[in-house]
């Protein structure tokens, strides 16, 4: 049976340098990151603290020499994973280990001023330290250098699947090879033209040519599982199990050894009362200070708006709430007040727009929109800041799936708008920083599915986070 052409000794004697140079190359940038990132935040610290005694070179080589090995205990200068939410928890962690020591250090014989710059600068470095690795592994991508040589264990429609995933989330930095699979299928990896490069028992000759082996563990009989495992049969340097989660959540899972198996336990976290008091508790401290200091930037939009098109600055706007009450959403206005007269018979007369409209519910170019001042006011998201309001409110939440109005929300499977009308609704959502306008119905249902399933504090501040450069970049919520 042809399994296809594997790597030859000479190609993988060539492959693992080049694995190792991938590896050393994007464990140097990492490290630049977070030197830069500590020069700045201590840099910052000093500027906010002058009183601080700190010395900057000194504070700088002290504070990264404590931040490397600790990073790399946490497992942040791999060449791949975690995934971005995690690295966020993972670096948060680090940032908070460091500031507590650096402050318990500097309070056995400094001023308090010295204490202060500590901690300001635990939380700058945590900051600033997160956008910067964000920038870099983007960079690293793009020079193709985040990606692990990855190959897929199991048969080779499931592999297919699992390697589209892959392809279609390149921040994990797998890079799928191909299937190693002892049942050849018509159209093996046709969704991902990923080819079968051998059978099972003959995994040994890709050492070298692969960092990770996935195996789909579903595909697998127990005693293919055992053979599988043994290390001289897959050497690669990291074997992951897959199982398919059947919609269960599969961010920080817990396993458990259930002696001759292992377990996970599931936590549906947003539903538990403890977790939605703690998130309306958080909702409250972010949105009132920001609500004061907003005021006077609604006030000024609000003039312009009036100049533009005599009528109400704010308008309310009905969406599905929470348990589907109807939700009144405060926005100011970036539409003629005619818009729906102006929608009706754009989409009338042209076929290409209605099509749009009916794929995404939105239109590149909306003819509803004011000159001028609407356009600002949509690419900058700064027509959802009276939503504050909503949110003091509690009829809104700070971070959750965006409320749509009841056309859009009828376009889903009625299992589907139960679920999402379970959770509070939110002023931006992971399927705004991540798909934007770019995302259809498919996947506005699967970045919501997955906020649902797998929620955290550590996803929410990951969505927050990532709002700022969304917006900064025309990519927040609308």
């Amino acid at each position: 049976m042809d399994w296809g052409k594997p790597a030859s000794a000479a190609a993988r004697s060539g492959q693992a340098p080049r694995i190792s140079r991938r590896r050393a190359t994007v464990t140097a940038a990492l490290l630049t990151s977070d030197y830069l990132a500590t020069a700045i935040a201590v840099a910052l610290g000093m500027i906010l603290v002058p009183e601080s005694s700190w010395n900057w070179p000194e504070s700088v080589f002290l504070l990264f020499a404590a931040l490397v090995p600790l990073h790399a205990y946490l497992g942040l200068y791999g060449g791949w994973g975690p995934c971005p939410i995690e690295r966020l928890r993972l670096r948060a962690l680090g940032s908070l280990g460091l500031g507590a020591a650096a402050f318990v250090a500097t309070s056995a014989w400094t001023s308090p001023a010295d204490m202060i710059a500590a901690g300001l600068t635990a939380a700058l470095l945590f900051v600033i330290g997160y956008y910067l690795e964000g920038l870099t592994r983007r960079t690293l991508m793009r020079a193709g250098l985040w990606e692990a040589p990855t190959v897929l264990i199991g048969s080779p429609e499931k592999c297919a699947r699992i390697g589209k995933a892959l392809l279609s989330q390149p921040k994990l930095g797998l890079r799928p090879l191909g299937i190693i699979a002892d049942e050849p299928a018509e159209a093996p990896g046709s969704d991902t033209s990923l080819p079968i490069l051998c059978g099972i028992t003959d995994a040994q000759r890709l050492a070298g040519v692969a960092e990770v082996a996935i195996i789909a563990a579903s595909d697998l009989t127990e005693s293919d599982m055992t053979e599988a495992l043994r290390l001289y049969r897959l050497p690669f340097a990291h074997v992951i199990v897959a199982e398919g989660s059947g919609g269960i959540p599969n961010l920080g899972l817990r396993t458990r050894n259930l002696g001759t198996a292992a377990g996970l336990e599931l936590r549906f976290n947003l539903f538990r009362p403890g977790n939605l008091a703690l998130k309306r508790m958080i909702d409250l401290i972010v949105a009132v200070p920001v609500a004061i200091a907003v005021a006077p930037i609604v006030a000024i939009l609000a003039a312009a708006i009036k100049l533009v098109d005599p009528g109400p600055a704010f308008y309310r706007q009905r969406r599905v709430g929470r348990d589907g009450r109807v939700l009144d959403v405060l926005k100011l206005r970036t539409m003629y007040r005619d818009s729906e007269e102006r929608l009706h018979e754009h989409l009338q007369n042209n076929p290409e727009a209605a099509a749009e409209w009916a794929r995404f519910f939105k239109l590149s170019a909306d003819p509803r929109v004011l000159p001028g001042i609407g356009h600002f006011l949509r690419r900058s998201s700064l027509d959802e800041l009276p939503q504050l309001w909503n949110i003091l409110r509690g009829d809104m939440s700070i971070i959750g799936p965006r409320p749509f109005p009841d056309y859009h929300m009828n376009s889903f499977d009625a299992d589907f708008r139960a679920l999402r009308v379970s959770v509070p609704p939110g002023l931006t959502g992971l399927w705004q920083v991540s798909s934007r306008s770019g995302g259809d119905l498919d996947v506005q249902k699967e970045q919501d599915l997955f906020y649902i399933r797998n929620w955290s504090i550590w996803l929410d501040l990951y969505i927050l986070i990532e709002t700022i450069p969304a917006v900064l970049t025309a990519r927040g919520a609308k």
